[in-house]
């Protein structure tokens, strides 16, 4: 009989963890905030208000159709000028789940408010059903592409693509920056899914927005996180706001979760991001 009580009661204990684990896996983003001075910020340019997301994981548990909705209402009323959504729209990776999640996936972002735009580049949740998410977004009116630079009003925008997919290539997206920056002053953002992508940018560049990391999903006290997807030692890029030689990354810890949908010590994030001039001195 004893037995049988201490098993009822860690059956118990593990279901109300579960439950917990669910519950902060769906809670509403923690709305982060930076202000970060970009030393090539155009002469007499206001400052931007830039929204990042990352890892939305739509279509499991973590993240249906009701909970993106609130994100995309909660990005909203922040008022941003420009938003990111740092890769992985999708959870799991069968083709026929992203065929039947295109549409609905991007029916939702489509209500993202910026006037600078929306800018999606993908990760590796985003490459089954044959392109089926990134055609449908870029139906729905995004700016869904990647390896490319394109400008956002004092910005030159390095869109790249994933260096956990295989799919970044920094090339094209060098020349576009240089196309646009030899016809008016611009700011340089680089904008990824992976944060690791940092260690291959040059050392003169100011700031890389990514997520991938989900800062760990699963952080225990003590122990750390449980699981480290970054191929850099040490964590060193797994979370948040981190400055290393001249350079910013803003790595946000995302909306969903990728296999099990449970979150413990690090909560969804949104990161809204102030970006304007260094302030010189004038002595």
């Amino acid at each position: 009989m004893r037995r049988w009580i201490v098993l009822v009661v860690a059956l118990a204990g593990l279901a109300a963890l579960a439950g917990l684990g669910l519950r902060n896996a769906r809670a509403d983003p923690v709305v982060r905030t930076a202000a970060i001075a970009l030393p090539d910020w155009p002469d007499g340019a206001a400052p931007v208000r830039v929204a990042l997301l990352s890892d939305l994981h739509f279509g499991n548990l973590a993240t249906d159709e009701a909970r993106l909705a609130r994100v995309v209402a909660l990005t909203n009323a922040q008022r941003p000028d420009i938003v990111f959504i740092a890769g992985d729209i999708l959870a799991g990776y069968r083709d026929a789940d992203a065929r039947a999640r295109a549409a609905p996936v991007a029916h939702i972002l489509h209500g993202l408010r910026a006037p600078l735009g929306v800018f999606v580049v993908f990760g590796n949740h985003d490459d089954a059903g044959g392109g089926a998410v990134p055609r449908a977004l870029a139906g729905a009116g995004l700016g869904a592409t990647q390896n490319v630079a394109v400008r956002a009003g004092p910005l030159a925008l390095g869109l790249s693509g994933d260096t956990s997919a295989g799919t970044a290539r920094l090339g094209p997206v060098y020349v576009g920056l240089d196309k646009l920056r030899r016809r008016v002053a611009l700011a340089t953002v680089f904008v990824t899914h992976s944060p690791d992508l940092m260690q291959f940018l040059p050392t003169d560049h100011a700031l890389l927005l990514a997520g991938h990391t989900h800062c760990g999903q699963i952080v225990l006290p003590l122990i750390g996180p449980l699981i480290n997807v970054s191929r850099v030692s040490g964590n060193l890029y797994r979370c948040g706001l981190i400055r290393a030689g001249g350079r910013i990354l803003v790595v946000s810890a995302g909306i969903g979760t990728s296999n099990v949908p449970l979150r413990f010590g690090a909560p969804p994030d949104l990161w809204l991001l102030t970006l304007g001039p260094e302030v010189r001195s004038n002595r």
